[in-house]
């Protein structure tokens, strides 16, 4: 008989298939320990969903937390939540693949919507799941939640994910459905067969403005999760430590960039869920290509290294830091230099965020200021810095070309389908939590600068929260200033010689 290709990935196991052996290990199994108790961030979901609710009256609203992804065969990437979900329900770290978040209109009431949580609860220990289901059995991915610890956990009334398809065809027509797409495959082709069915149109409009709608309410951060991107930025600090007592091996290793992202990840991942993005470690050179994470080159004694990396913790907030490091613990003066411009505009940013009705783009033209006035010092610009600002010059882009500040969250460019108005054009707001990270990037074969800055590659990042009484920055404890660094890597350094 001929195998079907997709029953082949069971070649390389037998499965038992006896009454015998079903009975036996499904029994003579403990107690199970209590279940989760209700979370710390449950209440403020309850709240962050009553906001999204409220722009969408008597509509269904569809919130996946996305599918696993293969990665090879049958090996998965793993897990994340995508970040509306994560937003809304508090599950962090890598729960629940497949599970969906939905909001229900109901008539009457302060509510206007009823949230439920569609997912995979665990299984009997008498059943097959148990011991055969790679993908949810207990044997293979632990023990999963219940339907009742699931809702003691999130507050948030949980059913099986088998009955989602009923939930979301209920009272359609009189009902809209409003979705998340692209996260997970399965729930756009069951939304789009509904509204096909019931010739629903205007469906893209809508799943656009909950997407939108979903970015702009985590604008303003509440305290839970301040205090989570604060946990983050203590990780990354960590982090930093563990780079820096690394520097000696990384100059003698022949990919020593990979050794100072080995050394981040290894402590983001004691300490919390990960890294919330690829690690740039670009040394020398290679600091002047600003998304470097080949992080395939040498580390050498006299150069800059410019590493660029945040912890994710568990909860999925992640932290946005960049530190511009002297290989071998000391700044060379033309280094020093670039590194005090750079630092000079960081300063000129936070305090143009520290102004009332300062809009959000502001704080990037401030930084601006700075830059262009000393590559019109160092005879860089072909005018003077005032005609490179002007909106028919941006001359200085050349050698800054990305924005100064980007919002910071559960993506770290969070925020981003947020509308134009609500983001750049918008006036800071107390729980805003976003980055300042101006640089200086001189190539080695840019022939339009003085020699002595080829090569040089400068970029100081720091995480900021706005608050009643004005802007500050989250991550003052790790070391900035030309001095503080050079302190701070010979503390570290000392104690590992």
């Amino acid at each position: 008989m001929t195998e079907e290709t997709e029953d082949r990935g069971s070649n390389r196991s037998q499965r038992p298939d006896n009454r015998e052996f079903r009975q036996f290990i499904g029994e003579d199994w403990g107690e199970r320990p209590a279940g989760p108790p209700r979370s710390d961030v449950a209440d403020y979901t309850a709240v962050r969903r009553k906001k999204l609710a409220e722009q969408f009256p008597g509509q269904r609203l569809v919130i996946p937390a996305g599918e696993l992804r293969v990665r090879s065969n049958d090996t998965d990437y793993r897990f994340r939540a995508h970040s509306a979900f994560a937003h809304l329900t508090g599950l962090g770290g890598e729960l629940e693949p497949n599970a969906v978040l939905v909001l229900h209109p109901v008539e009457g009431g302060a509510e206007t919507h009823e949230a439920v949580l569609y997912f995979h609860p665990r299984s009997p220990r008498s059943s097959e799941e148990f011991w055969a289901d790679s993908r949810y059995g207990e044997f293979w991915v632990g023990a999963r939640p219940s339907l009742e610890e699931m809702t003691t956990m999130t507050g948030i009334r949980s059913e099986h994910i088998e009955s989602l398809p009923d939930a979301l065809d209920k009272d359609l027509g009189q009902v809209q459905l409003a979705a998340i797409t692209q996260a997970d495959t399965k729930i756009d082709a069951q939304v789009t067969e509904l509204r096909q069915r019931e010739s629903l149109t205007g469906g893209e409009a809508l799943d656009s403005k909950l997407l939108e709608a979903a970015s702009e309410i985590r604008l303003r951060k509440d305290e839970w999760e301040v205090a989570e991107i604060q946990k983050a930025i203590d990780v990354t600090h960590s982090g930093f430590d563990e780079i820096i007592a690394n520097l000696p091996r990384a100059v003698e290793h022949w990919r020593g960039e990979r050794v100072v992202e080995g050394a981040f990840a290894q402590r983001a991942r004691e300490e919390g869920n990960g890294v919330g993005y690829d690690t740039i470690a670009a040394a020398g050179n290679h600091a002047n290509t600003l998304h470097w994470i080949v992080n395939d080159g040498r580390v050498k004694d006299g150069e800059l290294i410019l590493v660029d990396a945040g912890a994710e913790v568990d909860s999925l907030y992640t932290a946005d830091i960049t530190r511009t490091l002297p290989v071998n613990g000391t700044f060379t003066p033309e280094q020093a230099k670039v590194y005090e411009a750079v630092l000079e505009a960081c300063e000129a940013s936070l305090a143009k965020a520290n102004e009332k009705g300062v809009k959000f783009r502001e704080i990037h033209q401030a930084s601006m200021e700075v830059i262009a006035r000393y590559l019109e010092e160092w005879g860089c610009l072909p005018g003077t810095a005032e005609e490179s600002l002007a909106p028919d010059g941006q001359f200085h882009r050349r050698w800054m070309p990305h924005g100064t500040s980007h919002h910071l969250g559960l993506d770290v460019h969070d925020c981003a389908q947020a509308r134009r108005e609500m983001y750049l054009d918008a006036v800071l707001e107390p729980g805003m939590v976003f980055t300042i990270e101006p640089g200086l990037y001189f190539r080695e074969d840019d022939l339009k600068i003085p020699a002595w800055l080829r090569g040089i590659g400068v970029r100081i990042e720091d995480d900021i929260l706005v608050t009643e009484t004005g802007a500050r920055r989250l991550s003052e404890d790790i070391p900035r200033t030309t001095q503080g660094v050079e302190a701070w890597m010979k503390s570290i350094l000392d104690k590992r010689s």
